[in-house]
């Protein structure tokens, strides 16, 4: 199954590592969901306070709003 999903490295102290390795263990998901699923209810939090979120890439022409 193919996925749209990035891959890149975080670094992390051993004590914040060790405590999101146990909160992942609470909630029965992998280190990797479970800094997703954090995430994403933090974004959720901002955008509504905040409204959404805009997402700039480059182009040829400069920068465009995706």
């Amino acid at each position: 199954m193919a996925t749209n999903k990035r891959v890149f490295t975080l670094r992390l102290n051993d004590d914040v590592f060790d405590k999101i390795g146990a909160l992942a263990t609470e909630e029965h998901r992998s280190m990797t969901n479970y800094i997703e699923y954090v995430l994403l209810k933090h974004i959720e939090e901002v955008e509504k306070q905040r409204g959404t979120i805009r997402v700039y890439e480059s182009d040829d022409q400069g920068t465009t709003v995706r």
